[in-house]
């Protein structure tokens, strides 16, 4: 009976965590939708902004830009963008693990001269960086409770003062980059100083070439044009990322949450399985209690 209690104790419980993994999924179904249109609806503009960019800067000699400054790196900053709740499977330790690659394999020089600095978007990826002496300048957990333009260009216009002052020479971001709600792909991106548009991209330089042979009208100027887009393609840049990651992290959570539903169900196959088993031996026992002891009593 003891064993038949604790399997009955056992699968109340795992009911109770499915119900609960169900919720979750609804709930990050929701907030996945919502952080989807959000992304997709970035998208096009950031692109838009990078070949006009790439369009007028083809045409103009240089760039007197301090955001394009191309220093030795010297001093770095690298952007964490994580979440501020688990329960998202590997997501977290995914961009973690990425972060500590890209330090080992590229920045460990600078780290080991303590000339490596993090600024953390989100709340997991600050508490492990701070919890290993790491120095964490910032932290920007608040970001995701209302996520807009506005509160990530704080963060933006901040880092790129630094960078002017030349307190970094080079900047930096990690994040999960959206694919769909199953998948997400670990990015890191430079965004200071600002590359060129169509670096790596022969194919838009040969676009962009060909464009800028076009004489447009631009007023006042194309160098004030590009120094007026080189901050605000900055900003998009680490907005896109910071959205790219709220959109991968509900993707995950459901996925997990899903993952985790069906895992409970399995679970409570075996479970109601092995309550069943054990009831029938309780009864057979108790049966053969019984039949013996009538047999006993007709012997006596």
């Amino acid at each position: 009976m003891a064993n038949l209690k604790e399997v009955r104790n056992r699968i109340t419980s795992v009911s109770s965590t499915q119900q609960i993994t169900k919720a979750m999924k609804m709930v990050s179904a929701a907030k996945l939708k919502r952080a989807t249109n959000a992304i997709l609806q970035l998208r096009p503009y950031a692109n838009k902004l990078r070949d006009i960019l790439a369009d007028v800067s083809a045409s103009v000699e240089g760039s007197n830009s301090p955001f394009t400054v191309d220093r030795e790196p010297n001093k770095v900053l690298i952007v964490v963008v994580s979440s501020n709740r688990g329960l998202a499977g590997a997501f977290n330790a995914n961009a973690i693990k990425m972060t500590n690659n890209l330090i080992a394999n590229k920045y460990a020089e600078q780290h080991a001269k303590g000339n490596l600095s993090i600024i953390a978007i989100g709340k997991k990826g600050y508490d492990f960086f701070s919890k290993r002496n790491f120095d964490v300048i910032a932290n920007h957990s608040d970001l995701f409770s209302d996520l807009n333009f506005g509160s990530v260009s704080v963060v933006t216009e901040f880092i790129m003062e630094q960078f002017k002052e030349g307190n970094f020479d080079r900047v930096e971001v990690v994040y999960n980059q959206f694919k769909n709600a199953a998948v997400q792909e670990l990015t890191a991106e430079q965004i200071l100083p600002l590359l060129p548009p169509a670096e790596g991209n022969t194919q838009h330089t040969h676009k962009a070439k060909i464009e800028a042979e076009v004489d447009y009208i631009i007023e006042p100027s194309k160098e004030k044009i590009i120094e007026e887009l080189i901050p605000k393609a900055i900003k998009i840049q680490l907005y896109k990322a910071v959205l790219d990651s709220n959109a991968s992290e509900h993707g995950a959570r459901m996925t997990a949450m899903d993952k985790a539903t069906e895992n409970a169900g399995d679970l409570l196959k075996s479970l109601k399985l092995s309550y069943n088993q054990a009831r029938q031996a309780a009864i057979t026992t108790e049966l053969t209690e019984i039949v013996s002891g009538a047999a006993a009593l007709s012997n006596g």
